[in-house]
């Protein structure tokens, strides 16, 4: 049986409030997948780059995905090791892979060419 990391409800509702933007959740569901650089969420999510930083910056401070910077790009996965991980992994089981705003960002997916 998995043990679950206790936390304070506070703690909770942080990462809760977080995640509960329809942007941020479907990024954490895509990054389940694979790590992904800013520049395929500008193109999948239709949004500018600042806001998709903006979020990213938000879901990193909250401890639930990690940046890797490979020169001047920044590539995201989600933080395994957050203590938060059980918690959202649990969430994001919620969403249908079948989810018509999913599909549709994975539709849009392309190569990264920016790097």
């Amino acid at each position: 049986m998995e043990t679950l990391n206790r936390q304070t409800a506070a703690d909770v509702a942080h990462c809760l409030r977080t995640i509960s933007d329809p942007n941020r959740l479907l990024m954490m569901k895509l990054l389940e997948r694979k790590e992904y650089c800013v520049c395929q969420f500008v193109v999948m999510f239709g949004i500018s780059q600042p806001a998709v930083s903006q979020h990213l910056r938000k879901l990193r401070e909250a401890g639930l995905v990690k940046e890797d910077r490979r020169g001047q790009w920044r590539y995201y996965s989600l933080d395994d090791a957050s203590i938060h991980a059980p918690m959202t992994s649990e969430l994001l089981a919620h969403i249908s892979e079948e989810d018509s705003q999913l599909l549709d960002l994975l539709r849009k997916e392309q190569p990264v060419d920016c790097c």
